[in-house]
């Protein structure tokens, strides 16, 4: 699965093999491949192409001629004819959104099985992905770095000029291609100028703002494939327009927030590289017109807007090193043409001669880039690690949803409708029951807050607002509960300010130690005095309890305390002591009733016997 770049790297049988051949009487053998590839890139051979109308393009090795030594009949060495096969490489999706909640997945098992080769997995990884919004030719570049990484040692590693493009599928047209995240099978070993090897990775994602994807879609795979990659490619269209460094920022500040705080810089390189670049008269094709034309873009004036400038020290703070590549359009043959199938004969020769400056600025092997986190250098085991907590933090509800600017500007709208009816119910309240106002009847605070609370939803709805009825109808409703929520806690400071309802804890405590006095000496005149001593405990915690209670008033100190008194007094008070007083009154009333009538029929039988003696 993984390739290995430079020509001594086909030996496929090692020094083992070589031993035994020495043994067995060729010592004067070359020191070449046992096994030979055919020079030229398997995927750019038309015939090696499976049926194009396969989702993924996998890339068939096809027969390779048996260039080996054959050791002669008389020696006794059975010549075996086996069909060498092998997996065929392509791109595998390692990261995609489920249909029903797009929730994006890892596909772990894939992952793992591509960058956990034994001879890989312990590599320093570099991973170059390629990024931005969808139907701009992100693929279509990426098979281009495809034959590099095949053909690097050939100075023509660009192809021939019949030869279609193959590898990450892409084609013309309006609608997207790819979904989610894919690499590519073959991970290439590379040997730097240092003598170090590295394992390159690369990276094709979906493109954002499709019309089957959410804002959120877009920023969790942008995020993803700037947090994995060592080199993001930013794909633009023609120039760097604002809502590009904007959604740039959201992308970013996206993935910013599913890492750990640093001091340093989060991410590592990034390049703008601009397709159909149409103004060469002012910034020149490549590398050095783009670096003049990034600095004007992302320069920061003084008499800038704030916004303006926010955006471009984002970017800055976010990423170590930024530069910008300018590429020719390349013809109306690839943008008109049906047909088109990347053959360079159909390419216009500005594009390809700066797709020869592109690609090996990217790839070359004295250009690649090290994946780091936090200062260190990742290797493939660990980048299969961080997949996996990244992908966790996205599929949890840890971090806030992106939205569309409408969609924001919608929702700041109604918020701040929202805080100035809450603000208008707050001042008529205080006005009414405020820290300086005397206790009010609960019936007429209830009143006020009905008036008052009409008062705040009429003055929300007279407020223009964006988002439609329906948006706006939730605001409301989150208005009206909260002005709920805002009586409550008017009606607890107004039951406060009631000097009964605040005497109700000393109240309850002393009504307890007068009953468990008098208990106490009635029973220990009766003789009772395991009954004496109970009513005596119960009557000094009573006691203790009311010394804590006023030392927290007085004070301020242990308010929990206080709190957890006042609790135990009003249950005291709710469930013994008020059912008592009620009972008692109500048996009162009635007595006081039964005899003022009985006093009243007493009266009206007596008058006629007066009348009578008269």
């Amino acid at each position: 699965m993984a390739k290995e770049s430079g020509p001594r790297n086909r030996n496929h049988f090692g020094s083992s093999s070589k031993s035994r051949l020495e043994d067995e009487g060729f010592k004067d053998m070359d020191d070449g491949s046992i096994c030979h590839r055919n020079p030229t890139a398997p995927f750019t051979r038309p015939e090696n192409l499976m049926n194009n109308s396969s989702n993924i393009r996998n890339i068939s090795f096809g027969t390779y001629p048996d260039d080996g030594v054959s050791p002669s009949p008389d020696e006794g060495i059975e010549e075996e004819k086996a069909p060498f096969e092998e997996e065929r490489p392509g791109p595998v999706q390692i990261v995609r959104a489920r249909e029903s909640d797009c929730i994006f997945d890892l596909d772990i098992g894939a992952l793992e099985k591509i960058l956990l080769q034994d001879h890989l997995k312990d590599l320093n990884v570099v991973v170059v992905s390629v990024a931005g919004a969808f139907r701009k030719g992100k693929s279509f570049i990426l098979d281009f770095m495809l034959r590099y990484m095949y053909n690097q040692v050939h100075d023509s590693w660009i192809g021939g000029e019949d030869e279609p493009l193959t590898g990450f599928k892409w084609r013309g047209g309006c609608e997207r291609e790819t979904t989610g995240i894919q690499v590519w099978s073959d991970v290439f070993v590379v040997e730097k100028p240092d003598g170090s090897k590295v394992a390159v990775l690369l990276v094709d994602t979906q493109g954002a703002f499709d019309s089957q994807s959410t804002i959120k879609d877009s920023a969790t795979v942008f995020a993803l494939s700037t947090m994995t990659s060592s080199v993001q490619v930013y794909n633009l269209s023609h120039n760097i327009q604002e809502d590009d460094l904007q959604h740039l920022q959201l992308f970013t500040e996206y993935g910013r927030l599913a890492m750990e705080e640093t001091d340093s810089k989060p991410f590592q390189t990034l390049m703008f590289l601009i397709r159909d670049w149409s103004s060469p008269y002012e910034y020149n094709y490549g590398l050095e017109g783009g670096r003049a034309f990034l600095l004007k873009r992302l320069e920061v004036k003084n008499n800038q807007h704030a916004e303006l400038q926010n955006v471009r020290k984002h970017i800055d703070s976010c990423f170590s090193n930024t530069s910008c590549f300018l590429l020719p359009h390349p013809g109306l043959k690839v943008s008109t043409n049906k047909d088109f199938d990347g053959r360079l004969k159909d390419i216009e020769e500005d594009f390809k001669t700066q797709l020869t400056e592109l690609v090996p600025h990217l790839l070359a092997p004295d250009r690649l880039v090290e994946k780091m986190i936090s200062g260190s250098k990742i290797t493939c085991r660990d980048l299969v690690e961080y997949f996996k907590a990244y992908i966790k933090i996205y599929q949890g509800d840890e971090l806030p949803h992106p939205k569309s600017m409408l969609q924001a500007t919608a929702e700041a709208n109604n918020l701040t409708a929202v805080a100035g009816a809450k603000d208008l119910y707050s001042r008529n309240m205080e006005r009414v029951c405020g820290g300086d106002k005397p206790y009010m009847a609960p019936a007429d605070l209830e009143h006020c807050h009905a008036a008052y609370c009409e008062d705040s939803v009429r003055y929300f709805c007279s407020i223009k607002k964006m988002g439609g009825k329906e948006f706006c109808q939730r605001y409301q409703d989150q208005l009206e509960t909260e002005l709920e929520e805002a009586y409550n806690a008017f009606s607890k400071h107004n039951e406060g300010k009631n000097i009964f309802y605040a005497a109700r804890t000393p109240a309850t405590l002393f009504v307890v130690m007068f009953f468990t006095y008098v208990v106490s000496g009635v029973t220990g005149f009766i003789g009772l005095s395991f009954f004496a001593a109970l009513a005596n405990l119960i009557l000094g915690v009573a006691l203790l309890v009311l010394c804590i209670w006023a030392y927290v008033k007085y004070s301020g100190e242990f308010r929990e305390a206080g709190m957890l008194i006042d609790q135990l007094a009003e249950v005291l008070w709710e469930q013994v002591l008020k059912p008592l007083v009620e009972n008692y009154m109500e048996d009162n009333v009635r007595q006081t009733v039964f005899n003022s009538i009985r006093a009243s029929l007493t009266e009206q039988g007596s008058r006629p016997t007066r009348l009578k003696t008269d």
